[in-house]
């Protein structure tokens, strides 16, 4: 019943345009979710209760091992299913919990990290939030960190009318300056970066 409802669902939902849309099977399934979510306006309930999954098997290795053990059968999977739904500890709506039934049907359990990962990206486009990241070698400073975000909110890739989420990647290897990565768009101001275009340029002339 779970799985009859949760497809008929989703197959009225898709018939509304989306802006955004993934591929892939993990891409398939969560848009699949997300057009549920939406079809119920309960798209941030959703997405709380698919992140919270996903962090009970973050947190549980053994329920996380289970998960990824293909080898179960379609009876053991959906007893998987019911334990994440029937635990106490966090809040499953409705649609997560015919969703994890689907994925144990269908023996796609262990998709469920990056469906959870793909989820993300279309609640953030639909709540108008571009995500954005600046990689340096060390953290930024507020004040350094301040000044790019400002730079970015203003810029034609975000506009007025959304909402700028940036992060601060650490990583040693580009050596010095920053890598800016912002929709799809990626500004390498690296000296790892430099160096490179330095060699090819030097290559070239012998």
């Amino acid at each position: 019943m779970f799985n009859r409802q949760f497809v008929r669902l989703a197959s009225n939902a898709a018939k509304k345009p989306q802006t955004l849309r993934l591929y892939g099977v993990d891409g398939t399934y969560a848009t699949a979710l997300f057009d549920v979510a939406v079809a119920e306006s309960r798209v941030n309930q959703v997405a709380s209760s698919l992140t919270a999954v996903n962090n009970m098997l973050r947190t549980d290795a053994k329920l996380a091992h289970i998960f990824q053990n293909p080898a179960l059968s379609l009876k053991d999977r959906q007893t998987v299913a019911q334990t994440v739904v029937n635990n106490g500890s966090i809040k499953v709506e409705p649609a997560v919990a015919n969703f994890l039934n689907v994925l144990a049907e269908n023996n796609r359990l262990s998709l469920l990290e990056k469906i959870a990962a793909d989820f993300a990206k279309l609640d953030d486009h639909y709540n108008g939030v571009v995500n954005a990241s600046i990689t340096t070698v060390q953290p930024l400073d507020n004040k350094s960190f301040k000044r790019i975000e400002k730079a970015l909110a203003a810029s034609a890739l975000v506009g007025s009318e959304k909402t700028l989420k940036l992060t601060n990647n650490i990583d040693p290897q580009i050596q010095g300056g920053l890598v800016v990565e912002i929709a799809d768009r990626t500004v390498d101001l690296s000296i790892a970066a430099r160096i490179q275009k330095l060699n090819k340029i030097l290559d070239e002339t012998v």
